[in-house]
C-alpha cells in the first residue's frame, strides 16, 4: 500500500486535494473485513434511558459493525474507571468502508444526530465522543473548526459542546497532517484526548503498520479511559436544550 507520505511529497499539506489524498490513504484503520451498512436516522428514543454517562464511538475502517476493538476496550476501561455511574454506548451507523470520501461523512451525520437528540432529550448526561481511525476523523468532522477539515466539516451547534464532557480519538488521520483534534478545536480540544501509537503510520510518519491495530495493547486505550474518567469528575452538563431536528451538514 503507498503510504501518505509518498501521495503527498512534494505537495504542500494546505493544498485541500493534497489534504484530500492524505485521509483517503489514511482511511485504513480496521482489522476485519464488513459488508456495508447504511447510515442510521438518529433519534432521542435511540439514548438508553439517561444514563450518567453516553459513548458515542465510532469504529476504524472495515471493521464489523459495532464499537470496534478499540472502543469496546474503551468502553470496558472506562466503566471500570467510572465505578457504579450508568453508561450506555451508541456505536456510530456508518459504512466505514474504503470509500472514505463517502463513508466518513455519513458517519460524521449519524453521530451528529444522535449527540444532539441525546443532549435535548438527557440534557444532564455526559455525552463521550470516541473514534479509531477512520472513526476518529468521523469525531473530526463534528468538533473541529470548518476551516481545519478543508470543507469536509459538518460541526454540531456550540451548544452541544456544553453536553460533551471529553473526547477520545485514536490513530487519528489528521495528525498525520498536522491537525490534532487537540490543536484544531477551539470548543473540544481541551476535553480531548488524541492519541497516536508510536510510529503508526496514519498518525505519524513512521511505518510501523502493526502499531495502528494495537491501541489496546499498547496501553493508550486505558490512558484515555483515565483521561475521561477524570474530565467526566468534574463536568456537569449545562441545562440547555438542543433542537434535536436540526439539519446536520
Amino acid at each position: 500500500m503507498l503510504s501518505l507520505a509518498t501521495m503527498t511529497e512534494g505537495a504542500p499539506m494546505s493544498d485541500p486535494r493534497t489534504v484530500r489524498r492524505a485521509l483517503v490513504m489514511a482511511g485504513v484503520g480496521g482489522i476485519a473485513a464488513a459488508g456495508l451498512i447504511g447510515p442510521g436516522a438518529a433519534s432521542a428514543n435511540a439514548a438508553d434511558s439517561c444514563a450518567d454517562v453516553a459513548v458515542v464511538f465510532a469504529r476504524g475502517t472495515a471493521e464489523p459493525a459495532g464499537v470496534g476493538h478499540v472502543g469496546q476496550a474503551f468502553v470496558d476501561d472506562l466503566r471500570s474507571d467510572l465505578g457504579g455511574r450508568s453508561v450506555s454506548v451508541y456505536a456510530v451507523n456508518y459504512p466505514a468502508s474504503y470509500d472514505f470520501l463517502q463513508s466518513a461523512p455519513q458517519g460524521a451525520a449519524d453521530a451528529s444526530a444522535f449527540v444532539q437528540a441525546t443532549a435535548a432529550s438527557c440534557p444532564d448526561t455526559s455525552i463521550v465522543l470516541g473514534g479509531y481511525s477512520q472513526g476518529a476523523a468521523v469525531v473530526d468532522l463534528i468538533t473541529a473548526d470548518p476551516s481545519a477539515t478543508l470543507g469536509f466539516g459538518q460541526p454540531m451547534p456550540p451548544a452541544v459542546a456544553d453536553h460533551v464532557g471529553a473526547v477520545a480519538v485514536f490513530g487519528n488521520p489528521s495528525a498525520k497532517i498536522g491537525r490534532s483534534l487537540t490543536a484544531v478545536s477551539p470548543l473540544y480540544g481541551a476535553k480531548t484526548v488524541d492519541l497516536c501509537n508510536g510510529a503508526d503510520p496514519v498518525c505519524s510518519d513512521g511505518d510501523d503498520r502493526a502499531a495502528h491495530s494495537r491501541y489496546p495493547e499498547s496501553g493508550l486505550v486505558t490512558q484515555a479511559a483515565t483521561f475521561v474518567s477524570a474530565r467526566l469528575a468534574g463536568h456537569s452538563p449545562a441545562d440547555v436544550l438542543i433542537n434535536a431536528s436540526a439539519t446536520v451538514g
